[in-house]
Parts: C-alpha cells; sequence; structure tokens
C-alpha cells in the first residue's frame, strides 16, 4: 500500500470499523519499506489490533516502535496520538504508572483536536482505574473540541464513556441520555465494530441493572454484529458466562465457555485468552456440580498460565482446580500444603480470594484430624470476618464457626453462624433479581449446617427447627425487587454493581484497586441503609421465626418440617404446644423414590398403564417410612402441612398413605405458612378465569365455571393475552389458569404459562402489585420448581408466595387433561361452601372416579400456602 498520508491516516479509524482489513492494510503498508511517518500508522494499527483481539506483548512492542517512529517524523500530534494508544495498553498490562507517564506527553505533545483524542483516551483509563472525578474532567475537556472538529467518532466514543462514568456514578438519568446521543452519532458512521461494542456495553448495563433476559438479548445481538465482522468475541463470551451463572445458569456458563474455547481453537487464537475462558469454564463447572470437568478445565488453565508467566492467573486457577479436587472427594496432607501456599500468594496480591483458600486449608486439615493445623490455617481465614466484601466476611464467620467446633464449643458455632448468615441477609438485600438472591443464600448453606449440627447435638428439637428455618427460602420472605419509587436507591444499586464488577475485573487484572473499594464499601452503607428505611414494604422481611406463633396457630393441627443433616432426614413434628423429633431415612433414597413416583405418574396420566398403580402406591408406602418414619401415629386427625427441603419438593405428598384422605398443603417454609395464615383476601377482589390455547380439552372447566360464578371475568381466545391477564390478576381474590404449563429447569424465572400472545413468565407476576389471594393453575407440571442456592425454590408457585397469594393449587406432574376437568369443578364446588383450597382439594380427590387415571390425576396436584 503505497498511497499517501491522508490513505495510510484512514487506517486508524478503519480499526473499528473493519478490524481484519485494517490489519491487513497496515502488514502491506509495512512491507513496502514506509517513510517513518506511514510506518508509525501502521504500527499503531496493529498495535491497536493485538491489544483489543490478541497479544498484548505483541502490541506493547509494535506501539513503542509506533512512538520512536513518530518523534523520528517531527510531527507532535503523531507522537500524542500514539503516546495515547501506548498508555491504554500499558495500564490495561498492568503498568499503570508508565501509562499515566505516557498520557502526560501525549498531553503535553498535542494540541487542539489531537489533544482532545488524548484526554478522551485518559478519561478512558481513569475509568479504568476507578478515578471517576478525574475520568469527567477529562472528557469535560475533549468534548467541545471533538464537537467544534465535528468530529462524530471521537464524539460518540467520548459521549459512550461519560455514559458509562455516570452509570457507575449512579446517574442513571444523565447515562440513558448520553448513551441515545452516542447511539444518534454512531447511526451516521460505518464504525461496526464500536457499534457492536456500545451493543456489548449496552447488554452490560442491563446486566449490572439486574434485567438478566434484556443483558442476554444484547449480548447475542452484540455477538451477531462481531460475527459478521470476522472480531474475535472472546470477552464477550466471558461477560455472558458471568451474566449466565449470575441468573443461576451454571451449566449454560460452562457451555459457553466451552464453545468459546472450541472457536478460538479451530482460528489458532491467543492462548492468554483461552486460559481465562478455561478458567470461567472450570469456575462454571464448579458451580453447576461437576467437579470432574472442573478439575480438567483448571489443570489446564494452570498450565497455560504458568507458561504465560501470568502468576496471579495462574493462582486463582489453583485454588479453583483444589476446590474442585476437594468437591471429589479428595483429601489428603499435599491438599493442605497446596492450599495453604495459594492462600499466602493470594494474601500477597492482595486478593479477596485469600480467606476462601485459608478457609479450604483449614477444612481439609480438619477431615485429616489434623487439629493444630487446622487451627493454624482457620485463624488466618477467621480475620476477614471483621471487614471487607461480604462474601469474605461469610469466609470470615464460617471459619470461626469451624475453629468453634473443633473446640468444642457449640455456643461458638451458633453465635458465628448467626452473624455469618447476617452478613448473608445485608448483602442479599442489595441484589435486585430473585436469581441472583437465591444463588447467594449457597454462601451460607455451610454456615447453616453447621448450625443445625449444632442444635441437634444440643438435643433441641425447638433450636433445630428455628435453624431450620433460618435459611430456608428466605427469598419467599421478601417480594422481588420492582423498579422501586425511590430513585436514589435504583441509583445506589445500578451504582454498587458497576463498581462491585469493576473492583472484580481490577483485581483480576492485577490493578490497584483502593479507589474501587472505597467506593464501593460507601455504595453498600448507603443501600443498605435504604434498603433498611422499607422493610415495612416487604412481608416479613427482618422477622426472626417464633416456634410459639407456629404453635399458636396451629390449632388441632400439625406441621411437618423435614430438616436434612448429613444426608439423612429428620422430622420435626409440630403441633400441641411442642416441637418433636423423629428419625427419617436417607435423603438420597427418598430422592431416587420421588423420582420413581413421577415417573410412574407420568406413565398413569395416559389409559392403558393401569397395571403401574399397585407400585405407584407402593412407592408412596415407601416414601413414608422414609419421610415421616416415627412420626405418623401422632399426626393426630386436623389439617397436616408439610414443609420439605428442595431436594424433596417433586414428591406428590398426597399418595403417602397417612396423608392421603387427610387436609393437606404444602410450604417451602413454616415462615411463609404462617404468612400465608395472617394473609387477609382483598376486600371486593375480584374472580378471574383464564384459558389459554392448545389444551387438550380446550380448557372444558372454565365456561361450567364462568356460568357457576356468573359475575367472573372470562379471558379466552383472543382475550387471554399476557397484558390483559396481569392487569385482571392483580388484587384477584381467585383466579382459575386452565393453561399449558412449562417449567424451565435451566432457568426456573422463565418457567411459562402459555396464553394467546405467547408465554406468561415468571418474571411478568412478579410486576404485580399484589398476586390473587387465591389462585388455582389447573395444568401440568406448574408446581414443579428447581433448588437453587442453599434451600431456595424457584418457579411460578413461589413466585406468587411473597406477592400476597396465600394459596395456590398446582400439579407437580403431567396430568391428563380430561380427567384434570371433573377434579376442577369439584375443587371449585367445596370453594363455593366455602372451604379452604386444601379441604377442597381434599374433597375433589375423594369424589374422582377410582380408576388409575383420576387417582393419578388427583395425587399429581397440591394446595400450597394456607388459604
Amino acid at each position: 500500500m503505497t498511497a499517501g498520508s491522508d490513505s495510510v491516516l484512514e487506517l486508524l479509524p478503519m480499526v473499528f470499523a473493519a478490524p481484519n482489513e485494517a490489519l491487513a492494510r497496515a502488514e502491506l503498508v509495512l512491507d513496502a519499506d514506509p517513510p517513518p511517518l506511514h510506518a508509525s500508522v501502521a504500527h499503531q494499527v496493529i498495535g491497536i489490533w493485538q491489544r483489543d483481539f490478541g497479544d498484548m506483548r505483541i502490541a506493547l512492542r509494535h506501539l513503542w516502535r509506533a512512538r520512536d517512529l513518530a518523534a523520528r517524523a517531527q510531527t507532535p500530534d503523531r507522537e500524542a496520538d500514539v503516546l495515547a494508544t501506548l498508555g491504554v495498553a500499558l495500564v490495561h498490562a498492568g503498568r499503570t504508572r508508565q501509562g499515566l507517564s505516557a498520557f502526560e506527553r501525549g498531553v503535553a505533545r498535542g494540541s487542539g483536536h489531537t489533544r482532545a483524542r488524548v484526554l478522551y483516551r485518559r478519561a478512558y483509563v481513569w475509568w479504568v482505574l476507578g478515578h471517576h472525578r478525574e475520568a469527567l474532567e477529562d472528557v469535560r475537556r475533549a468534548i467541545p473540541v471533538l464537537r467544534q472538529a465535528d468530529d462524530v467518532i471521537w464524539t460518540a466514543r467520548a459521549l459512550t464513556l461519560r455514559a458509562t462514568v455516570h452509570l457507575a456514578l449512579g446517574a442513571v438519568d444523565r447515562a440513558d441520555a448520553d448513551f441515545t446521543s452516542a447511539e444518534r452519532l454512531w447511526d451516521t458512521t460505518g464504525q461496526e465494530h464500536d457499534k457492536a461494542d456500545a451493543v456489548e456495553s449496552r447488554g452490560l448495563t442491563a446486566f449490572r441493572s439486574g434485567d438478566i433476559p434484556a443483558a442476554l438479548r444484547l449480548l447475542d445481538e452484540a455477538e451477531e454484529r462481531y460475527a459478521k465482522l470476522g472480531t474475535p468475541t472472546f470477552m464477550l463470551y466471558i461477560r455472558r458466562c458471568e451474566v449466565l451463572m449470575a441468573a443461576g445458569l451454571a451449566p449454560e456458563a460452562l457451555a459457553e465457555a466451552d464453545a468459546a474455547i472450541g472457536v478460538l481453537d479451530e482460528i489458532g487464537g491467543q492462548s492468554t485468552r483461552k486460559a481465562e475462558l478455561l478458567l470461567a469454564a472450570a469456575r462454571a463447572a464448579r458451580s453447576a456440580g461437576d467437579p470432574h470437568t472442573a478439575i480438567a478445565r483448571a489443570a489446564v488453565a494452570v498450565r497455560l498460565f504458568a507458561g504465560q508467566r501470568r502468576t496471579w492467573w495462574e493462582t486463582h486457577a489453583r485454588l479453583v482446580l483444589i476446590e474442585a479436587r476437594v468437591a471429589a472427594g479428595r483429601s489428603s496432607g499435599r491438599l493442605v500444603a497446596d492450599a495453604a501456599a495459594v492462600a499466602e500468594r493470594l494474601a500477597s496480591f492482595g486478593s479477596p480470594y485469600a480467606p476462601e483458600a485459608s478457609l479450604l486449608a483449614g477444612r481439609i486439615a480438619l477431615s485429616l484430624g489434623w487439629t493444630a493445623d487446622a487451627e493454624r490455617h482457620l485463624a488466618v481465614a477467621a480475620r476477614s470476618r471483621r471487614g471487607g466484601p461480604p462474601l469474605a466476611r461469610m469466609t470470615g464467620w464460617a471459619a470461626q464457626a469451624l475453629r468453634a467446633r473443633a473446640a468444642g464449643s457449640g455456643r461458638g458455632v451458633l453465635e458465628a453462624c448467626r452473624r455469618g448468615l447476617d452478613v448473608l441477609d445485608d448483602h442479599r438485600m442489595t441484589l435486585g433479581a430473585s436469581e441472583l438472591r437465591a444463588r447467594a443464600t449457597a454462601q451460607g448453606a455451610e454456615l447453616a449446617a453447621l448450625a443445625q449440627q449444632a442444635s441437634l447435638a444440643q438435643g433441641g428439637p425447638r433450636r433445630l427447627l428455628v435453624w431450620s428455618e433460618r435459611w430456608r427460602a428466605t427469598v419467599l420472605s421478601a417480594p422481588p425487587t420492582r423498579p422501586p419509587a425511590d430513585p436514589a436507591l435504583l441509583s445506589g444499586l445500578t451504582a454498587f454493581r458497576e463498581i462491585a464488577a469493576r473492583a472484580e475485573a481490577a483485581r483480576m487484572d492485577g490493578r490497584p484497586v483502593p479507589a474501587l473499594e472505597r467506593e464501593q464499601r460507601r455504595l453498600e452503607r448507603e443501600i443498605r441503609s435504604r434498603t433498611h428505611h422499607t422493610h415495612g414494604d416487604a412481608p416479613g422481611y427482618g422477622d426472626r421465626f417464633d416456634p410459639g406463633r407456629l404453635l399458636d396457630r396451629l390449632g388441632d393441627g400439625r406441621l411437618v418440617e423435614l430438616a436434612v443433616l448429613d444426608g439423612r432426614v429428620h422430622v420435626l413434628l409440630c403441633g400441641q404446644g411442642r416441637v418433636r423429633r423423629f428419625d427419617g431415612g436417607a435423603l438420597a433414597e427418598a430422592v431416587a423414590e420421588a423420582e420413581h413416583v413421577q415417573a410412574g405418574l407420568r406413565r398413569l396420566a395416559h389409559p392403558g398403564a393401569e397395571g403401574r398403580l399397585p407400585l405407584v402406591e407402593a412407592a408412596g408406602r415407601r416414601l413414608e417410612e422414609l419421610l415421616l418414619g416415627g412420626a405418623v401415629p401422632h399426626l393426630g386427625s386436623g389439617p397436616v402441612v408439610v414443609v420439605p427441603p428442595g431436594a424433596l419438593h417433586r414428591v406428590p405428598w398426597a399418595l403417602l398413605p397417612s396423608l392421603r384422605d387427610r387436609v393437606l398443603s404444602v410450604s417451602p417454609s413454616a415462615s411463609s405458612w404462617l404468612r400465608a395464615r395472617e394473609t387477609e383476601p382483598p376486600p371486593g377482589g375480584a374472580h378471574v378465569l383464564v384459558r389459554g390455547p392448545g389444551l387438550a380439552t380446550g380448557g372444558a372447566e372454565v365456561p361450567e365455571l364462568a356460568d357457576r360464578y356468573g359475575t367472573a371475568k372470562v379471558l379466552e381466545y383472543d382475550d387471554a393475552q399476557v397484558p390483559r391477564v396481569l392487569e385482571e390478576l392483580d388484587g384477584a381474590a381467585l383466579a382459575h389458569i386452565a393453561a399449558h404449563g412449562t417449567f424451565r429447569a435451566d432457568s426456573p424465572l422463565f418457567s411459562s404459562l402459555r396464553m394467546a400472545d405467547g408465554p406468561l413468565i415468571v418474571h411478568d407476576f412478579e410486576r404485580l402489585d399484589r398476586s390473587p389471594y387465591r389462585i388455582i393453575l389447573s395444568s401440568c407440571d406448574t408446581a414443579r420448581l428447581a433448588s437453587v442456592g442453599a434451600d431456595e425454590l424457584l418457579g411460578l408457585v413461589t413466585a406468587l408466595l411473597p406477592l400476597g397469594t396465600a394459596g395456590v393449587v398446582a400439579s407437580s406432574a403431567p396430568v391428563n387433561d380430561a380427567a384434570v376437568v371433573p377434579l376442577m369443578l369439584a375443587l371449585h364446588k367445596g370453594l363455593g361452601a366455602g372451604l379452604s383450597l386444601a379441604e377442597a382439594l381434599r374433597d375433589a380427590r375423594l369424589a374422582l372416579p377410582g380408576d388409575a387415571v383420576h387417582q393419578a390425576t388427583g395425587w399429581a396436584f397440591a394446595a400450597f400456602g394456607a388459604a
């Protein structure tokens, strides 16, 4: 390429419009033995491409060369421009002082329009480092000059950067205004890579705002744009893994990372990015409960990081590798030593993962009986309980609880567990999305288990009940976060997420983060204070479970809460003014039996499978032995409430012989049952009947129910569209929805009911001011739930309970559509007679024909709550 200076200079904007073409042309320029000015531009273009899409070491070599050639060309503005590009690369490489020094020289050498471009790039670096005021000052100086020069591309970049800084500071309205202005400018340019990057930034912004669906949609759109350019998108994959894991979708995150690794291998991409993707895959596999895959990915990542001399990354990968090996059941003195060495090195980096590594070393040592070694490592980990990010403090309290247990102090264990779970409660309230709050509870699983074990050892069933409730279904204790009326809280939450993510990214790059950490702590305090002010708006949040209140409310009924310790079921029977404990069976056996029952019910939903009925009934008897044990003779004759752990949410409780003919309801926790019991029906609430498309019977019960209720609002055919359905459901006294249900095990809050215009998902229900007081879901699988976090349940039923619904009838298995109709008609007959949902469902089951299909249909449905 031998064109003049203007043609060569056009390569610089081209690197963000058609990156690969710009790279090829720059290489042609260098092949032609160009003068220093042209060679400087070509080396700068190659340096930018390598910095953003390739190897940082190669990028720095080209950019140093570009700087030297610009100096030889004696063109101050050219030298200033290269110094700015070099400064960005140096900061990203962790050489912050050198990078800022390059910017100082660039600002001094440049003038006018060029200086404005240098100031923009320095503003970007200030943002990366968490110096927001400095970033806004530099971009404030740059934008007027760029606009005056009619430099559309750089003005759009500067506006996008200012929007990002505003977002980090919680100024959401200002950020939106700048994003909108920048997008209008981008539409007038051919800067396709910049446009794709803007879409990706929008996706990240949506994620930081808690809007997982929007984040995934925007990241997918960005991927499509990058694909058209042929630009590597591996940072996009890593970001999407982060979004997926935060949404509780660790298996999908693993698949995403593995797919990205495959693409990178096909194109012969950089091993640096491959190592980062392997680490992301290892973390996802560990979160997904697949330790063997985590070991395989982490081991390769360790080798690659070591070869690349990236010690910070290598040490973090070693931590994941050791954790995965322990999760796979390994335990040895060598692992203790390895974990201790990793902890020491992480501490030297100032990494927040250092206490986690010390805790891991102490935990392994305890399993080997090395109490002295365990105490040494746990004491180090326990220091983090006094300060730092919430999860680090929880790690410290877990270490303190293990120390107390090793010392034989049950009181010390309970105190440490209480303090640690209090930190978790505060942390959860800073998270907006239900998925994130549910997932966060996994951090408290060990603390809760330690407390339960200590309670059991002290022989107090009532205390064991209290600790079982302390961590059970905590997400249901408050409605999911909606866009709040308090704009400052919304801004604070958005800023907190952005700051926390930026701090973590800075740590991973080995960059200093004290400013970011200070800002994060400030925002945490502000958010915590504001959420404390809104406790009254979240039903039940902040209340401590009171066994006495529960026993008073039960009357002549019983509540059976099943606690699981060390893989065994413990039956806590509440009633007659006391709490008693009985031994159950092995949890694994009960889960396996429940799956057999589910398979049997699926078969019985179709005619011709009558021979399966005795097998299903026998499985019900085995489940009763495993799950109720010696409590059966003490159930009394009154109503029974069952509170199962998440792993047993699919048990069809009405199949158990002792529960089959009695008034029976199910609740995720005793606390949620109490809240439902004390929830008042809405005055003057309407009756709403909804019929969705595609049912085998056409929702045959709905016309009959419409005649029975007379004044009920009926939505069917084209009227049964999501916006209209939500409008009518809001504040209703009773809703009956006959619609196909789809359960999403991969993402339970996308579980849906099929309406005329598409799926009505859990997120839609969460938009209601108040969900119906009673709701009946007459189709298959509407009661299926996903167990996530510590012992959380996500799905249609649990989405309704915190929003004002006191009772739900739903099915945990596929059912025969025709057999559902008489069950539903009998159920509503009971409701019309003034019965509760549980009473009416019991009577409806008894009224069904005695054939296998109808019996299986009755067993598949359960009443949840207390209405």
